[in-house]
Parts: C-alpha cells; sequence; structure tokens
C-alpha cells in the first residue's frame, strides 16, 4: 500500500525548559506552537501542543486537505518536522527526505535519496523503518539504516557533512531520530539481535567529527562511569559494575542498544534514554544481572559522564527492551509530595516509572496493564522486579515453551511514544494488550549473523477480545485513569492538545482523536494504510492542522497483520504461517509440503525449525529449502521459491536439500535431504522470512476438482 502523509484541517504554545546551555534556535522554536521542530515535540519528549483552534467541540470537522505520497513501501514510524514554512518528511529504507512547500501543498522543494547498500535491509530487525530526521542551526540531521549520519542544508538539501556510526557488516544498523541539542548531534545504534554492544555517540554538529562515545555495558571507561560517583538507586555502582554481571567476555556481546528517544534537561544539562536487552533472547547463556542493559541512563550532556542508572528489568528473560521514551516533568505531586524534577518512563516490562530525575530515585512503579503477569511489583527498595517464577523463561530452562507470559515480546508498550498534558497532568499512552509464549534456545555467535535464541507466539490475554489500549495515566499515583479498547495494538505515537483533545493513530489506518476527560472518540477519519508514525500538529496561515505519517511495517505490522487478515496470533515466523492458513481456510493437516526460507546459518534455520513444528506439531510434514539450488537471490528469493511450489504440486515432488547430507540432529522437522516422490500432493506452503521485517507465508494449491 502506498504510503502517505494524511493531513487535515479545520478553519480557524510548544512546551519547553530554558537554559543558556541549549541550542538557543531550538529553545526558542520548541516553544513557538505554531511548528513542530523535534521528533516529540520539545526536549521534555511532551508530545504537546498549545493549539486549540481545533479542539473537543470541533474536531468531529476536521477534514483532510492534502495527501503526499512518499513511493515508499514499507513501515513509516516516527513523523514530519514544521519548521517555517516547511515540512520535512521522511522514510524508510532509502531513507529519502522531502522538503515540501506548506504554501503551495504537495510542492516539494528538494528531496535527498542517499545512495546505501541494499544488503543492510538483510540485518534489520524489524523492518526498514527509520523515526525521523532533527533539526538544528539550519540543518536536518539524518541517520540512515546503514548509520550513516548525514547534515542537509535545510534550505536546498546539500550534504554538508557525513560520518559513519557503526558497521553493518557486524549488524549494526541505524532506525532512531536523532537530538540535537547545544552544538552537538545525539545518536544511539540498533542491532541487539545481533550480538552488537550497544552505545550512543555525541557528533558536533558544525562538522561531524565526534565528541564522546558511552557505551551500555564493558569497562567504566567505555561506559563513562565514576564507580563512586555514578548511582543506582541512590548508591554508588562501584568499580566494574557492568562487567562483573556476565560471565566472562559474554559482555562483548552484551546488546543494550539504543534505539529508542533521547529527552535532554538543559538546567541540569542531563540527557536521558534507555538501553535495550541483552543478547541473546535464551538467558541461560548469560547468567547474572547482565547490566547495565535494560536500563535508564542520565548522563551529562557535554561529556557522556553518567551521573546515575536504573535498571528496569535485570537478566531479561521476554526481550523487554527499554529503550521507550523518557518523558521529562516539572513539578509532579507524586503520592502527596512535590517532585521539582521528574520523570516518567512507561517499559515495555509494563511498569510505569515515575523517578526524581535529579539524582534517580524511584517514586513509583507500577503495571500500566493489569494484564501483566512476569513480576508480580516491583521492590521499592532495591528497584528489582519481583518475577513469577512460572513466566520465568530461565526457570523453565532451554527448549521448553513458557506459555501465556505477558506482557509478550511486543511489550505492553513499544517505542510508540506517550503524550504529556500539562494542562491536566495525565499521560496519554498507546499500548499493547498481548501475551506470548517463549521458548529459548541455544545459539552461537556470528557476526552479522541473527543471535537471537528463542522462538515466539503471541495473542491476546485470555478472555480478552482485542489487542491494545490506549490509555490515561497518573502517574504521581500510579494509575490507569480510563482505558479505550482497540482491536489491535495501538503502534502510532500519541498527541496531547490545549483543545482537551488526544489524537493517534491505529493499524486499521484510523487516526482518531479522543476527549482527554474520559477517552470518549469524538473523530475517526481512514487513511490509506495502517498506521505506526507519530501524530502533530502545527499552525499555517492562521488554520491548525493535524499530520501523520501512514503506512504499516514495522515488528506491529508482522504480527498484528495477521490479525487484520483473520487471526490474532503470533508474531514473525509463527504469525506468518498460521495468517497464510487461516486466509486458504486451510488446517495445518492440508499442507503437504513446507518450502523453507533456511538460508543454511544454523541461528536462522533452528530458529524456522521450531517455528514449523509450533505450527504442524508432531506429525512431519515433508520440509525443505531449494536455496542450495538457487543462491539466496535477496528480494528475489521468495518469487523464485512460490514458482517452485507451484512446480511441486503439478509434478508431485518434494525436492531435497541441495549439499545437505543430514539434518540437524536437534531439528524436530522431516527435512528431505533428498528428492522424494510426492504423487498426491496439493498444497504446499513457501516461507519468504526476513528476520523480525518482511515475514511472509504463502499457500499454493491445487484448484478442487
Amino acid at each position: 500500500m502506498i504510503k502517505r502523509v494524511a493531513l487535515a484541517a479545520v478553519a480557524a504554545v510548544g512546551f519547553g525548559a530554558g537554559g543558556a546551555q541549549a541550542n538557543q534556535e531550538l529553545m526558542r522554536l520548541q516553544r513557538d506552537p505554531n511548528q513542530w521542530v523535534m521528533p516529540n515535540g520539545n526536549y521534555y519528549s511532551h508530545r504537546y501542543s498549545e493549539l486549540n483552534q481545533v479542539n473537543r467541540d470541533n474536531v468531529r470537522n476536521l477534514r483532510p486537505v492534502w495527501q503526499f505520497s512518499t513511493g515508499v513501501l514499507r513501515g513509516h514510524e516516527g513523523g514530519p518536522l514544521v519548521v517555517g514554512d516547511v515540512m520535512y518528511v521522511h522514510t524508510p529504507f532509502p531513507n529519502k527526505v522531502f522538503a515540501l512547500d506548506l504554501n503551495n501543498p504537495g510542492r516539494t522543494l528538494w528531496r535527498y535519496e542517499p545512495q546505501q547498500d541494499p544488503t543492510v535491509i538483510g540485518v534489520m530487525c524489524c523492518d526498514t523503518v527509520n523515526r525521523g530526521p532533527a533539526y538544528g542551526d539550519g540543518k536536518i540531521v539524518l541517520s540512515q539504516a546503514d548509520t550513516t549520519l548525514v547534515a542537509l542544508d535545510a534550505k536546498t538539501g546539500k550534504e554538508l557533512w557525513k560520518t559513519r556510526n557503526g558497521d553493518p557488516a557486524k549488524g549494526e544498523t541505524s532506525t532512531m531520530a536523532p537530538m540535537i541539542f547545544g552544538d552537538k548531534v545525539l545518536v544511539g545504534i540498533s542491532g541487539g539481535e545481533y550480538g552488537v554492544r550497544g552505545h550512543v555517540t555525541a557528533y558536533n554538529l558544525r562538522d561531524g567529527s565526534q565528541a564522546w562515545r558511552a557505551y551500555s555495558v564493558g569497562t567504566d571507561e567505555d561506559i563513562k562511569f565514576d564507580p563512586q560517583k555514578t548511582t543506582h538507586m541512590g548508591r554508588p555502582v562501584g568499580a566494574n559494575s557492568s562487567i562483573s554481571s556476565w560471565e566472562g567476555d559474554q559482555w562483548k556481546l552484551g546488546g543494550g542498544t539504543t534505539w529508542g528517544w533521547f529527552s535532554y534537561d538543559p538546567e541540569l544539562n542531563l540527557i536521558y534514554y534507555g538501553s535495550g536487552n541483552p543478547g541473546t533472547w535464551n538467558p541461560s547463556q548469560r547468567p547474572g544481572d547482565n547490566k547495565w542493559s535494560m536500563t535508564i541512563f542520565a548522563r551529562d550532556a557535554n561529556t557522556g559522564q553518567a551521573r546515575w542508572v536504573y535498571q528496569m528489568t535485570p537478566h531479561d528473560e521476554w526481550d523487554y527492551d527499554g529503550v521507550n521514551e523518557v518523558i521529562l516533568v516539572d513539578n509532579m505531586t507524586v503520592r502527596g509530595r512535590r517532585v521539582p524534577k521528574a520523570l516518567v518512563h512507561f517499559d515495555r516490562n509494563g511498569f510505569a516509572y515515575t523517578m526524581n530525575r535529579e539524582n534517580g530515585d524511584l517514586l513509583v512503579a507500577e503495571k500500566f496493564d493489569p494484564a501483566v503477569n512476569w513480576a508480580s511489583k516491583v521492590d521499592m527498595e532495591t528497584g528489582r522486579p519481583q518475577v513469577v517464577r512460572e513466566f520465568s523463561t530461565r526457570a523453565g530452562g532451554e527448549d521448553k515453551n513458557v506459555q501465556n507470559i505477558c506482557p509478550a515480546a511486543l511489550g505492553t508498550k513499544d517505542q510508540q511514544p506517550a503524550a504529556y498534558s500539562p494542562k491536566t497532568g495525565m499521560f496519554y499512552v498507546p499500548t499493547n494488550h498481548v501475551c506470548m509464549d517463549y521458548e529459548p534456545f541455544r545459539v552461537s555467535y556470528t557476526a552479522g549473523q541473527p543471535f537471537i535464541g528463542a522462538t515466539l507466539s503471541m495473542y491476546p490475554p485470555k478472555g480478552s477480545d482485542h489487542l491494545g489500549n490506549f490509555i490515561a495515566w497518573d502517574a504521581g499515583q500510579g494509575k490507569i485513569v480510563w482505558s479505550k479498547p482497540e482491536r489491535f495494538s495501538v503502534w502510532s505515537g500519541a498527541l496531547a492538545t490545549a483543545g482537551d483533545i488526544a489524537f493517534y493513530g491505529t493499524l486499521e489506518g484510523h487516526l482518531k482523536a479522543v476527549d482527554k476527560r474520559d477517552g470518549k472518540e469524538l473523530f475517526s477519519f481512514r487513511t490509506p494504510s495502517g498506521i505506526i508514525g507519530n501524530v502533530n500538529t502545527y499552525m499555517h496561515k492562521g488554520k491548525q492542522y493535524v499530520a501523520v505519517l501512514s503506512g504499516v511495517g514495522g515488528w506491529a505490522g508482522i504480527g498484528m497483520a495477521a490479525g487484520l487478515e483473520g487471526s490474532s496470533e503470533g508474531l514473525g515466523a509463527v504469525g506468518a504461517m498460521r495468517a497464510a492458513l487461516g486466509s486458504a481456510g486451510l488446517a495445518p493437516e492440508d499442507i503437504g509440503y513446507v518450502n523453507l526460507h533456511g538460508t543454511g546459518t544454523r541461528a536462522n534455520d533452528a530458529m524456522e525449525d521450531r517455528a514449523v513444528a509450533r505450527v504442524f506439531g508432531d506429525r512431519g510434514v515433508p520440509c525443505s529449502s531449494i536455496k542450495g539450488w538457487t543462491g539466496h537471490t535477496l528480494g528475489a528469493s521468495g518469487a523464485l521459491e512460490a514458482i517452485a511450489a507451484a512446480i511441486c504440486v503439478e509434478d508431485g515432488l518434494v525436492p531435497g536439500c541441495l549439499g545437505v547430507e543430514e539434518a540437524d540432529p536437534e531439528f524436530r522437522g522431516d527435512v528431505a535431504t533428498a528428492n522424494r516422490d510426492a504423487p498426491g500432493l496439493r498444497r504446499v506452503l513457501s516461507n519468504s522470512f526476513g528476520f523480525g521485517g518482511s515475514n511472509c507465508s504463502l499457500v499454493i494449491g491445487r484448484a478442487a476438482p
């Protein structure tokens, strides 16, 4: 489906903190509600606008006024920037940027399309998404999939400088929006599922030279810790706090990647962000707390030195990446006590944290979805979650399918950012309402290959008929004020306005507005595709506009798009196969042969074998891969395999795996190592999987006589 920016308008300010250390232009612009100059609205990540021309009384009158097609057919996360009379729109790979003239809607002032090696797509988890550029000092700064950080002239699109932040050959990629503060650009790294060691890096905005880099795991020098001054739960972390929490040198493959959002307090001169999961997903292979993955960091913006840290999920057993946005709030009342400088973080693990952002004191930690069951509570003295053994994948052990864990690896909320309204003091949060079965298995590390070690199946909580909620949250008390169910996960970033409304998008493609008081739906408009982008608003020539990227994809689009076709179960390989069967109206026993994606890489093949076993059980459906015959032709592989599957049906043949003498004894499937005659073959299921990205299963069969 064509990905577009859909805009709406009616006929007929930002929010930020002061501080001389920050870029003065950005400090001024973020206070202007007529513009939207940062991905999350302001340094505090409020996603709030003082505009009120569109309000609860007239929002029903919103109408589309123009749309723009990016021409890219992948998941569109993030959202457009508005600076003056220009809107800057980005795309997923190949990471195009368009400068659109708001005085002549739809007119392109300039476009930028970087030249990237398309093989980077193969090492991107989860789809080729990008969360947008940053603006500052007359520059548009973009972090490309191949980790190239490039600065463009905002008026002309001319390249001013570029630098490389990582190495895709090792699985390092980039999907995040950079942040500009002062005279620096801050950017993280993706690739936790490839054994990448996470880091954040500050580059000089003037010329792209590196100012500092801080890793998530490693030596004190690498992670920029002072053992006596850097604190966790109010106490010094001590020497070697990270490497002592790993077995041997496992920290070198430690994950803790930093692909989420940054916030910044100019008065404290501290940046805030979260780190991701530890590598691998198999917890038995990495005993210990695995510090400092799954951690909120507060770092000095000038030096990168860590002021304090808080690890939300020690020894993560469920892929609960901790990268979600950190929302900064001044003068918050927390359980009857005024906190001058607070932060709020909605973690994938299902707990919402309210903290003192000056020193890292934990003030509130409560579940923001009642379905969360992996932990009973967070111990407020130690900060540790109290894990429920029944849902511990480490306790279950390798090759044990631990069932009914809530939330799923998607988290109760993934990267889709929440909104905060200073007017109500409430947070408006897009959430997932999804549980999972999780089976870890042993995996070995090869640079540039998936380092995962688990298979998952996802579904709604028992007794639920929906997969998402949009909620209002009281962070001072740690409780849900109201909750609006949605059929699918709410994967769009939220927007709150002074017009007493909150906006968000749905996977079915609806842009919605609700009353901030009670969640009552006031407006809904269907865009051309599902929405995983973030809603924003701006004023132009006296009219308030609402803008959103439309284009389903990403991790949400894999598992939940299966639901859009009638199956709400599964994600990735399992979800794709079940969705294909459901669309064809077939049961697993109706399939006579599975054409595997199988690339000959042990981790990938082991994952697919377990997924096939999950769908087809122990009946031993014949399966094989034809890549030994055809080679891996990248994007053409699926077409070749579909043709081969049709030939198999026509000729009654199960092809063998060329070059394979004996299947891995740990594999469960009936792998054909030699050609087999199958005269009664009527239906074949053909898989084409990109890890966590474009997963597709196709059923090909003989027409009924």
